[in-house]
């Protein structure tokens, strides 16, 4: 279901229309855009729980952003801005497909998005805790957005579990095929770039040539596991049946956000779903 939904937030990120919004509001530059818009449900927050929150950002590149971005728009500006231009690159991307199809995709990913468990994920639970928009498109947007928000804090807790801190699993991701160039915003000099292969070689998880190891590998995927169980509930709660259907109606809106996401994006979004 991550394949299917995690597109429809994803356009937040890259759409033209969605950076416009931010601008419009003078969140000028994209990182102030996507430091604000998603902090946002968590209020008018310093940078130190964004970088607990976000985990993969060096805490001086939050601090760059926060909480200074509060002076240019404040949290409310900051989330009608997101909302106004994803719904906005949604309505372009979508406009060929039924408004009552829309409106069914809206109607089964709110109610997965209702069965968040909210208990230790701070991202999801702030974003379930927003207001239900009025608009097809704007609750779907914002139903994707919890549930990938619900998914990440899981991840996360994944992660911690697994004793990787951010600079670890960034260097790991690059290890095993992202390129590097598309992670550089995340602010970790190259001193720490290095010192992290270093840890995963010393923990057999990346030959000392910097090839993943099959001990790697098999770590990785039992946090990817573990990511995958936390994230089970809402679906466990929609049911087999409306999934699947959810799963065939998200498809085409999850191929069309395709068109503007890079396939080498730091999301690491898989191929467009069939």
């Amino acid at each position: 279901m991550w394949t299917h939904f995690e597109p429809v937030h994803a356009v937040t990120y890259f759409h033209p229309r969605a950076r416009a919004a931010y601008e419009a509001v003078g969140l000028r530059g994209f990182w102030r855009g996507y430091f604000a818009g998603r902090a946002a449900p968590l209020g008018p927050v310093d940078a130190a729980p964004v970088v607990a929150a976000f985990f993969s950002f060096a805490p001086r590149t939050v601090s760059r952003a926060l909480p200074g971005v509060w002076q240019i728009a404040d949290p409310q500006e900051a989330l009608r801005a997101r909302l106004t231009g994803a719904v906005q690159a949604l309505a372009e991307l979508t406009y060929e497909l039924p408004e009552g199809h829309l409106a069914e995709a809206a109607e089964l990913l709110e109610t997965a998005a209702r069965a968040v468990q909210v208990g230790g994920r701070v991202l999801g639970a702030a974003n379930a805790a927003l207001p239900t928009a009025e608009y097809p498109l704007a609750r779907l947007w914002q139903a994707a957005t919890t549930l990938r928000e619900h998914r990440g804090d899981g991840h996360i807790a994944a992660l911690v579990a697994a004793a990787l801190d951010p600079v670890e699993t960034l260097a790991w991701k690059v290890a095993t095929g992202m390129q590097a160039a598309n992670l550089l915003g995340r602010g970790w000099s190259e001193e720490e770039w290095r010192a992290a292969d270093g840890r995963l070689v010393e923990r057999g998880w990346l030959t000392p040539g910097g090839e993943p190891t099959a001990h790697g590998r098999e770590s990785f995927r039992a946090v990817e596991d573990a990511t995958d169980a936390a994230a089970l509930h809402p679906w466990r709660a929609l049911g087999a049946e409306r999934v699947d259907r959810l799963r065939e109606l998200l498809a085409p809106l999850a191929r069309a956000a395709h068109t503007v996401i890079p396939p080498d994006s730091p999301i690491g979004l898989p191929a467009p779903p069939a």
